[in-house]
């Protein structure tokens, strides 16, 4: 399940996949898993946010172990979880916080709080630890 070193490596492709599935949910908050291997992501697996709501996520367990079968199937590992903020920036918040399931995956925000300049960024949360990780589009 490790990314690697810290960092987040993901083709302008895939970044533009991610902020477009986060404008496509707007005013809701939009989610999805990043998927490859070393740290740099091969595939965006967009998800449904079950709580259909503009402050929070939830991703569906079934869809998400489907999901997870798929990646182990394409000798993929689990790199991150994107979400995106509607108002706010690309700051992890205290939920966010409180929900990070390792320090080992990437959380990558999308802020939409200025629709025509989308706000891409990424951290490791290790506990109440929130470090910033650069992102390189490859």
């Amino acid at each position: 399940m490790a990314a690697g070193a810290l960092g987040l490596r993901l083709s302008a492709a895939l970044q533009a996949e991610v902020v477009a599935h986060c404008r496509s949910r707007y005013p809701k908050e939009a989610c999805g898993l990043l998927a490859g291997q070393g740290g740099t992501v091969s595939q965006v697996y967009p998800m449904r946010n079950v709580e259909d709501s503009p402050i929070g996520y939830a991703m569906d367990p079934r869809e998400q172990l489907q999901i997870e079968k798929q990646m182990r199937k394409l000798g993929q590992q689990l790199l991150g979880i994107f979400h995106s903020h509607t108002a706010s920036a690309a700051y992890p918040s205290s939920v966010d916080v409180r929900l990070a399931l390792s320090p080992e995956l990437s959380y990558v925000l999308v802020s939409l709080q200025d629709q025509a300049h989308p706000e891409v960024k990424s951290y490791r949360i290790d506990g109440q630890q929130i470090t910033p990780e650069p992102v390189t589009l490859a």
